[in-house]
């Protein structure tokens, strides 16, 4: 399952915000991020899933720069038993280009 940048806007401006995990890496966190986010890099992912195990029955957007990492950690996670995963279309990047031109672009 896949959610548009601009679906993702609305529910961030909206009661219903989902969890929202970023997979890459620390460097690409630190340059541009959505709010609230949770930064566990896809390599990490396995050793440190405990640390989103509360999240199990939480709808969860996970995201990345363009989304290839992304499908990655939701298939992980889908093993792990969480089932309320999202993919942000695009990534980030898609994010800055669609939502919100001030988080630069890499």
């Amino acid at each position: 399952m896949e959610i548009l940048p601009q679906e993702l806007a609305a529910r961030i401006n909206s009661s219903d915000v989902p969890k929202l995990l970023d997979v890459r890496e620390p460097e690409e966190h630190e340059l541009a991020a959505l709010p609230n986010s949770k930064l566990i890099p896809l390599g990490q992912l396995s050793v440190r899933a405990s640390e989103i195990s509360s999240w199990k029955s939480d709808e969860i957007v996970v995201y990345c720069h363009h989304g290839i990492r992304s499908r990655h950690a939701i298939q992980f996670l889908q093993q792990l038993g969480f089932e309320r995963l999202l993919n942000l279309s695009g990534g980030i990047d898609q994010w800055s280009v669609q939502i919100d031109p001030t988080v630069p672009r890499y």
